[in-house]
């Protein structure tokens, strides 16, 4: 069981290992969206758009359903939403950590120290 669980988490993320990808899942954060409606709001070309929603259809992250001459996607599961906001808490974890070790070593030498502002979510 173990074995297959990590493969299974390693397909996840194989689907998800492109920007374009993660951009697609999260832009249906909030539910379905056609086709056209995500290449516009992502700002991507159809042939583009194309081969990422069949990567992530293939990878079973997203479904469609068909109505008249347009495709709605939606994702297979919206708890992949909490797993991408994990993963933002992730990042910005790391870069408060570097961002505070850059303004110690920035007071230690006397060179300006360094302000960011890291978004809470």
């Amino acid at each position: 069981m173990k074995e297959s669980l990590r493969r299974f988490k390693a397909e996840v993320f194989q689907a998800l290992a492109h920007p374009t990808r993660i951009a697609i899942v999260e832009a249906l954060r909030d539910g379905e969206l056609p086709a056209g409606k995500l290449i516009e709001k992502l700002g991507l070309e159809q042939a583009n758009a194309s081969q990422h929603l069949a990567i992530l259809r293939a990878k079973r992250i997203v479904v469609n359903r068909k109505a008249g001459n347009q495709v709605f996607y939606t994702l297979r599961d919206p708890v992949l939403i909490e797993v991408l906001d994990v993963l933002r808490r992730y990042f910005y974890s790391h870069l408060t950590d570097t961002l505070s070790l850059l303004e110690e070593i920035g007071d230690e030498s006397g060179a300006i120290a360094i302000k960011a502002e890291v978004p809470a979510k």
